[in-house]
C-alpha cells in the first residue's frame, strides 16, 4: 500500500516540485481551489462535482452555466479563484442537482452528480457497467477487473465473523492446542 500511495502522488509531488502546488488546503487546482476542479452545493442540498481543468471542458462547463469566458479572469489566474469559487457557488445554488446534470448533458462540461452511498448503484453508469452485483441478497462490488472471455463473479457470501478462525490459526502455525486455549480464554470468536 505504501509503494502504491507514492505513485498516487506522484503528480502532487512533482506540482510542489515545480512550485505550482502549496500547502494551503483548497488552494491547489485539484484539492478544491481552483473553481472549476470541486463540488458545489445545489439548491436542493445535493452536490455537483466539477472537474474541467483543459480549456475546452472549462469553456463548455461555462457555457452550461450560462457564463461566456467574456469579462472572466483567465482560467488559471490563481489570485481570481476564491470570487470564482464564490460566484459558482451562486450559479449552482440556482438549480437542483439532477437540473444541473441534465443541463451538462452531451456538452462535455466535466460535470456529474455527486451520489449517495444509496443512490449510486442505481446509477446508469453503474448498472452499464454492472458495478455492482447481488449475492445472496447483499450488493457487493463486482469483482475486477472484468474480462471480455473470461467471466468473473462472486461465489460465495463472506465468511460469518469467526467462522475460519481456528483454520486461519492453523495456517499461521498454531498448535490444535495453542487455538483451543485462545478460544478458552475468549481472545478468538469460532462461529
Amino acid at each position: 500500500m505504501i509503494d502504491g500511495v507514492t505513485h498516487l502522488m506522484s503528480a502532487f509531488q512533482a506540482f510542489r516540485q515545480q512550485g505550482s502546488w502549496t500547502a494551503r488546503r483548497t488552494d491547489n487546482i485539484v484539492d478544491g481551489g481552483a473553481p472549476f476542479y470541486r463540488t458545489y452545493e445545489t439548491k436542493d442540498g445535493k452536490f455537483v462535482a466539477v472537474g474541467a481543468i483543459e480549456p475546452r471542458f472549462y469553456a463548455n462547463l461555462l457555457n452550461v452555466m450560462g457564463l461566456g469566458v467574456e469579462g472572466l479572469p483567465d482560467q488559471n489566474d490563481r489570485s481570481a479563484w476564491p470570487q470564482m469559487r464564490e460566484r459558482f457557488a451562486r450559479i449552482f445554488a440556482k438549480r437542483t442537482r439532477d437540473e444541473w446534470v441534465a443541463a451538462a448533458m452531451g456538452h462535455d462540461a466535466c460535470l456529474s452528480p455527486v451520489l449517495t452511498m444509496e443512490e449510486a448503484p442505481s446509477h446508469r453508469q453503474m448498472e452499464t457497467r454492472s458495478a455492482y452485483a447481488a449475492f445472496d441478497g447483499v450488493r457487493h462490488p463486482s469483482p475486477a477487473p472484468r474480462f471480455s472471455r473470461t467471466r468473473s463473479e462472486l461465489h460465495r457470501s463472506p465468511p460469518v465473523p469467526g467462522r475460519d478462525s481456528r483454520e486461519a490459526l492453523a495456517d499461521w502455525g498454531l498448535a490444535a492446542n495453542e487455538i483451543a486455549v485462545l478460544e478458552a480464554a475468549g481472545a478468538i470468536a469460532q462461529a
